[in-house]
C-alpha cells in the first residue's frame, strides 16, 4: 500500500501503519483521511495481518489532530453539507478501527491531542513513553468536547467522572494520570516503545486466528451491551463456535 501521508509495512502477521507527517506532528488533512479510509477499508480483508500497530512519525508527537491551517480554509469555504460529509467520513474511520478484526496496538508518544486522541481511544491497547499526553482538545477551538467517538470511548475507558472533567475542559491527561486511571496499559521509554509493541503484538499472534478476532468482538459487543444476561450469551455462543472449530482442525 503506497499513501502520500502514511507508512504501512507488514512481517510476520504483524502489520505496522505509521502516520507520516511529522513537520505536522502528523495533523490529520484531507489527504490522511481519503488514505485512513482507503486503509481501514482494505486491512479488513488482508488475512495476513493479524494484529496491527499504530504509530506516528518523527520526535514531536503521535498526532496533534485535525490540521487546523488547512481546515479552517477549506471550511470557511465550505457548504455546511461538505463540513457534514468531512465529519462524517472522519468518524467513520474512527468507527472502522473498532470493526476490524485485527487488534489495534497504539504506541503513543508525545501529543495525542483531538483526532490522535480518538485514534488512541479506538485502539484496543495503548502503550505510551512518560512524555505522552492526551486532550480532548476540540472544546479549546470552540467546538463541543465529545467527538469522533469520544463521548462513547473515554467514559468506558476511565469512568464517567474523569472523562467528564477531561471532555468539558480540554485540559491534558498525563502520562502518569494516564497509567494511574488505565488509560494506558503500559508506559516505557520512548527507544523501547515499538518493541514493547512488537512484543505484545507477537503474543496475539502467536495465539489462535478465530479465538483472537471473536475476543475483539465480543469486548466491542459487551461495551454496549445492556443486560448481563447478554453478555453471557454472547461470550457461550462464541467459546461453543470456537470449541467446535477446534474439534474439526483437530481432527487427522
Amino acid at each position: 500500500m503506497d499513501y502520500q501521508t502514511m507508512l504501512y509495512e507488514e512481517s510476520e502477521n504483524i502489520g505496522r501503519l505509521t502516520l507520516n507527517r511529522p513537520s505536522a506532528v502528523n495533523a490529520i488533512n484531507r489527504i490522511m483521511i481519503d488514505e485512513l479510509e482507503d486503509f481501514f477499508h482494505r486491512i479488513e480483508k488482508i488475512n495476513t495481518c493479524r494484529v496491527l500497530i499504530f504509530s506516528g512519525a518523527g520526535e514531536k508527537g503521535f498526532c496533534a489532530g485535525l490540521d487546523m491551517k488547512e481546515a479552517l480554509t477549506e471550511m470557511l469555504a465550505a457548504t455546511p453539507e461538505e463540513i457534514y460529509q468531512m465529519q462524517y467520513r472522519l468518524s467513520q474511520v474512527i468507527y472502522r478501527m473498532r470493526k476490524i478484526p485485527q487488534p489495534i496496538i497504539a504506541a503513543v508518544h508525545g501529543a495525542a491531542t483531538g483526532g490522535g486522541f480518538s485514534f488512541a481511544m479506538a485502539s484496543d491497547v495503548r502503550i505510551i513513553t512518560p512524555k505522552t499526553r492526551f486532550s480532548a482538545a476540540y472544546i479549546n477551538i470552540g467546538l463541543g468536547g465529545a467527538d469522533l467517538l469520544s463521548s462513547y470511548f473515554l467514559p468506558r475507558l476511565i469512568g464517567a467522572g474523569r472523562a467528564n472533567e477531561f471532555l468539558l475542559t480540554g485540559e491534558f491527561m498525563n502520562a502518569e494520570t494516564a497509567m494511574s486511571l488505565g488509560f494506558a496499559s503500559r508506559m516505557v521509554e520512548n527507544d523501547q516503545l515499538m518493541d514493547t509493541a512488537l512484543k505484545i503484538a507477537t503474543q496475539m499472534v502467536s495465539k489462535n486466528p478465530m479465538g483472537l478476532r471473536m475476543t475483539k468482538e465480543a469486548i466491542n459487543q459487551n461495551l454496549a451491551l445492556p443486560s448481563l444476561e447478554q453478555a453471557l450469551h454472547l461470550e457461550n455462543r462464541n467459546q461453543a463456535f470456537l470449541i467446535a472449530a477446534m474439534k474439526i482442525n483437530s481432527r487427522p
